[in-house]
C-alpha cells in the first residue's frame, strides 16, 4: 500500500561549483532541513553534484580542457563512495531522495548527466542518463541508452520522471506515462518563466503530481580555485550575476501550481501531494487507458542495456536444434 498523501521538497540550491565533495556536505546539510520539516519525497536540481557545464554556452569547443578535466575528476561513480553516503543520508532521515549527478563510469572517460533515485531505507533503486544532452551539452556529456527509462515504486507511490529538455519529447513522456507514474519529477536547468508552463501542462497530460527542480546560483559564486574562472565570468557578464534563476515549482495533477515558482534565491518549496485524488482524476482523461487508442498508435521502446563490450566467450551458445551462420 502506499500512502495517499505526501509531503514533498523541491530543493532550489546551488552546488559549490566543480567541489564534489563540498556539494555533497550542502546536500547532506538540505536533506536533514527538508526531513525535519517533514518532508518524505526530496528532489534536488539537475547536475548537482558537482555542477552544471556553465562554460559550455560561452567558449568554442576545444577551449574547455581544463574546466573537463575538473569535472571529469569531480564526478560520481554509480554505485560508489558518494551513493553509499547519499544512501545513508536518506536512510538517516527516512526520506526518498533524487538526486542530480554527473557520473562517470568507473574506468570511462564520457561524463553522463544523470539523476539517482533512493529510497528511504537507503538503497539505489536506479539511476537514469539524459538521452539526449541539449544543444551545446553535447561537447560535455554522453547520450543515455534508454535502458533506464524506468518508473519506480515506492512506499509513496510510483517516481519518475525526465530530465530538463527530455521533458519535450513526446514519446518519452510516452513512456513514462505507461508505467503508471504518480509523482513526475523534473531536475532542470530551464531556469525561466515559460519552464514553469511546462510542467503544468505534464502534470495535466499526464494525471500526475510533478516536481520541477532548477538551481539558484550566480557566477561570483564560483570558487577562486575553478580554473580560468576569470575568463568563464567575462564570458558570462553580458547575461549579469545570475548563471541560473530557479523557478523550481511543484505541481498538481489538475495543472494547479501547489508551490513556487521560486525565483533567483535559495530555498525550499514544500507541498501535500494527494495521490488518490490524482488517481481518482484519471476517470476523466487516462492518457494510457481510455483515452487511448492502442489499435492506432503503438509506441515500442528499446530497453535493452547497450554495453560497450560484449565478450563473446562468455555468450551462451545456439541451441543444438538452431543452425549457425556456418552452416
Amino acid at each position: 500500500m502506499t500512502e495517499p498523501k505526501v509531503k514533498v521538497a523541491a530543493i532550489q540550491a546551488a552546488p559549490v561549483f566543480l567541489d564534489l565533495e563540498a556539494s555533497l556536505q550542502k546536500a547532506l546539510g538540505l536533506i536533514e532541513k527538508a526531513a525535519a520539516n517533514g518532508a518524505r519525497l526530496l528532489v534536488f536540481p539537475e547536475a548537482f553534484l558537482p555542477a552544471w557545464p556553465a562554460w559550455v554556452d560561452e567558449v568554442l569547443a576545444g577551449e574547455d580542457a581544463a574546466w573537463h578535466l575538473r569535472l571529469l575528476e569531480q564526478s560520481v561513480v554509480v554505485p560508489g563512495p558518494v551513493t553509499e553516503r547519499l544512501g545513508a543520508a536518506a536512510r538517516d532521515a527516512g526520506v526518498h531522495l533524487v538526486m542530480g549527478v554527473n557520473e562517470r563510469e568507473e574506468h570511462g572517460g564520457t561524463v553522463y548527466n544523470a539523476m539517482l533515485y533512493f529510497d528511504a531505507d537507503g538503497r539505489l533503486l536506479g539511476r537514469h542518463r539524459k538521452l539526449v544532452p541539449t544543444h551545446a551539452e553535447r561537447l560535455v556529456w554522453g547520450m543515455g541508452d534508454g535502458s533506464d527509462l524506468k518508473v519506480h515504486q515506492t512506499a509513496l507511490g510510483r517516481v519518475g520522471g525526465l530530465i530538463c529538455w527530455e521533458n519535450f519529447m513526446p514519446l518519452a513522456r510516452f513512456a513514462m506515462y505507461a508505467q503508471g507514474v504518480d509523482i513526475w519529477v523534473a531536475p532542470t536547468l530551464a531556469t525561466h518563466e515559460p519552464w514553469v508552463a511546462s510542467m503544468r501542462h505534464i502534470a495535466r497530460e499526464g494525471v500526475c503530481h510533478v516536481i520541477g527542480v532548477g538551481p539558484a546560483a550566480r557566477f561570483s559564486d564560483v570558487p577562486d580555485s575553478v580554473p580560468d574562472r576569470e575568463r568563464l565570468w567575462r564570458g558570462a557578464e553580458p547575461h549579469g550575476d545570475w548563471m541560473l534563476d530557479g523557478y523550481s515549482v511543484i505541481v498538481g495533477p489538475d495543472s494547479t501550481v501547489l508551490a513556487g515558482p521560486l525565483v533567483r534565491e535559495e530555498g525550499i518549496l514544500y507541498a501535500e501531494l494527494d495521490l488518490d485524488a490524482a488517481r481518482a482524476r484519471r476517470r476523466l482523461f487516462d492518457p494510457v487507458g481510455h483515452y487511448n487508442r492502442p489499435d492506432v498508435f503503438r509506441l515500442m521502446v528499446d530497453d535493452r542495456p547497450k554495453p560497450h563490450l560484449v565478450s563473446l566467450s562468455t555468450q551462451e551458445p545456439p541451441p543444438a536444434d538452431r543452425p549457425t551462420s556456418s552452416d
